[in-house]
């Protein structure tokens, strides 16, 4: 894939949301984040927005909201694609940040400390807008010519949770293609495919575990992010999301 489009993806994520979304942040905040589920049974939440590659170089994931044991979820299916849900939120978080998944289906090619193996099958995503100042210079240059080029005010910093299938749980680093992107490995070779986890994080203690040499302080949080994608491995993944909320 070329370089330049999957750097810019992993900070175009939340554009689209950013900008259909701004009226409704700004005129009302909330602590909690909308449902998966929209007005109608299968329908996704429009305050979920959807979004993919550059010039649609690769089909974008597939978000369903399905029935499962008689709740409903999020589905994520990949086939050789890219895509992410995201929801504008701005403001401080709250304490902690709790959902339950469970990966189904996993992509044993995938290798995220590669840029040729740079898929994953389940993430939740945290986008905060740190200050400049706190970024390292040429982190700093290529962020601001990005925003530059698009016209948006992209995130500068984003923490993902992964559901890994090469590396175990605790593994933490940077996105390969972008070192504003950083991961920590929630559930990786140790958990068995097919099996609900409950998870709930202290966002504020990732933030400094990954970020916290830069900025001592957690910036505010600019929106929150749902992705899979098997555009690099080329393979499929199957896996479930529900119950994405903060908690106080």
């Amino acid at each position: 894939m070329n370089q330049f489009n999957r750097q810019n993806a992993l900070l175009l994520i939340a554009i689209s949301a950013l900008c259909t979304l701004a009226t409704a942040v700004f005129s009302q905040q909330t602590a909690q984040l909308a449902p998966f589920e929209g007005s109608s049974p299968s329908s996704l939440n429009p305050a979920w927005h959807l979004s993919g590659l550059p010039n649609n170089k690769f089909p974008l994931t597939r978000f369903e909201v399905t029935m499962v044991q008689g709740e409903a979820v999020l589905q994520l299916l990949t086939n050789q694609s890219y895509g992410v849900l995201t929801h504008a939120w701005q403001g401080p978080a709250p304490a902690e940040l709790a959902w339950r998944w469970q990966l189904a289906q996993a992509l044993p090619q995938a290798d995220i400390t590669t840029k040729a193996g740079d898929d994953a099958a389940l993430k939740v995503c945290v986008m905060f807008d740190q200050p400049l100042t706190d970024i390292p210079f040429f982190q700093r240059a290529a962020l601001s010519l990005a925003r530059s080029a698009t016209g948006q005010n992209l995130p500068s910093a984003t923490l993902c949770y992964l559901w890994d299938s090469r590396y175990p749980a605790g593994k933490q680093g940077a996105n390969p293609y972008s070192a504003r992107v950083r991961y920590i490995v929630l559930n990786g070779i140790e958990t068995p495919v097919g099996q609900w986890v409950n998870q709930r994080r202290k966002v504020a203690d990732d933030f400094a575990s990954l970020f916290g040499t830069e900025s001592p302080v957690m910036p505010p949080v600019t929106a929150i992010a749902v992705g899979a994608d098997s555009d690099n491995t080329r393979g499929a993944s199957l896996a479930y999301l529900t119950r994405l909320q903060w908690m106080n």
